[in-house]
């Protein structure tokens, strides 16, 4: 067969693909089997002050993800997606990132936010319902949660590049930065997810994708979305690096991630990374998990919890005792405690806050609904006030 378009000369015929980029797959294909650093060798070349760190955060993740369950339980949260199992992916994704460099988070990632230096009353404002984002944006670096299934992977590509652009603009502002975009194996699912692939391809920005792969879109097994050999893999359809990762290896997070981080820095385009983890949780605490997974099979991911994994690893080597446990774990009830006291005097929602910060100008149907809201609110005000009136006669 021979393929005639119109970059090939008259008279000329080329071979098939000829008019496209051709690249050795190889150097872009993952890892064959996830990276895995702890009950290995390599173990012994971390840091020991690192490896305490990442204990340290992920036991108050951990706590903090209970808090939060408990605080939906009792109404003060209206849903809260926890990363209960995740925490190892979520805490590394915030430790490698440098002040400059920006997180996008998707819903289930409140606690990245959280761990990048937010405060944990206003990353939980979005679940709360009371505004579509409780920090600015710009102070943290960080994205507001996104809702929609993989919508924040552009943004990520498009900030990466934008910032690229305006340092070759103006050297002197020019800051080496890296966005990283937290992804969900369902987000893999979406429209978004390739189109963000294929411009930071083409592009070569500086992203990296993070995709927690946790085996379920809230009901939907992996098997049922992709027939891919790994999500991994289909980072080299789009020219980008791949890797394959245990993401309940806290250690192998951080290097797998770290290095994505600095290849994406250096110029040598983006990252996809597949961490293989688990949600140990329900999707949210509107969901039935025994509806779709056993007990069995919950309890096999419970025995490689990340938190457990690196605690057992830590005793193995001296580098963590009964004081030191003790000791972590009343940090964590200090930060349980503090998240509670930020929400025993919650503000009131500002209603006509609802139609800020969607368009920069305001399209005509906010317009319409904005002016039916304050209608609404004089009325009932009008309505209180007759009601306080009659009583006083």
């Amino acid at each position: 067969m021979t393929v005639l378009d119109d970059s090939t000369a008259p008279g000329l015929v080329g071979p098939p693909n000829s008019h496209g980029p051709r690249r050795d797959p190889a150097p872009l294909l993952p890892d064959p089997e996830p990276v895995r650093i702890l009950g290995t060798p390599a173990a012994k070349m971390f840091d020991t002050e690192l490896q305490r760190e990442l204990y340290r955060r992920l036991v108050l993740g951990r706590r903090f993800n209970q808090q939060a369950t408990t605080l939906t339980r009792q109404g003060r949260l209206a849903v809260y997606p926890a990363s209960t199992g995740q925490e190892a992916c979520q805490i590394t994704a915030s430790m490698v990132l440098r002040e400059q460099d920006w997180l996008f988070p998707s819903y289930r990632d409140t606690l990245a936010v959280v761990a990048r230096g937010v405060r944990p009353v206003d990353a939980l404002t979005l679940m709360r319902g009371h505004a579509h984002s409780g920090y600015d944006p710009y102070e943290h670096r960080i994205a507001p949660l996104s809702t929609p299934l993989a919508t924040q992977a552009p943004h990520a590509v498009g900030l990466a590049h934008a910032a690229r652009l305006r340092a070759a603009a103006d050297p002197e502002t020019a800051e080496e930065l890296v966005a990283l975009a937290l992804v969900g194996d369902g987000g893999t699912s979406e429209g978004d997810f390739h189109e963000a692939l294929n411009f930071a391809g083409v592009l070569g920005a500086p992203v990296v994708f993070l995709v927690q792969n946790n085996g379920y879109a809230i009901s939907v097994p992996l098997a049922s979305q992709s027939a891919a050999p790994t999500l991994a893999h289909k980072a080299v359809g789009y020219g980008i690096v791949g890797r394959l990762v245990d993401g309940n290896d806290a250690l192998a997070m951080h290097s797998v991630l770290s290095a994505a981080v600095e290849h994406a820095r250096s110029g040598r385009g983006p990252v996809l990374v597949e961490a293989i983890t688990y949600r140990l949780d329900a999707h949210t605490n509107a969901d039935d998990a025994t509806r779709y997974r056993s007990a069995a099979e919950v309890d096999a991911w419970r025995a490689r919890d990340p938190l457990t994994l690196l605690e057992r690893h830590l005793r193995a080597a001296g580098l963590l005792d009964d004081a030191g446990v003790a000791a972590t774990a009343r940090a964590a009830e200090d930060l349980a405690t503090e998240i509670r006291a930020q929400f025993d005097n919650p503000p009131d929602p500002d209603p006509d806050s609802l139609f800020t910060h969607v368009y920069a100008t305001p399209t005509s149907q906010l317009r319409e609904q904005a002016a039916e809201l304050a209608a609404r609110r004089d009325a009932d005000a009008y309505a209180d006030a007759a009601e306080d009136e009659d009583e006083a006669r």
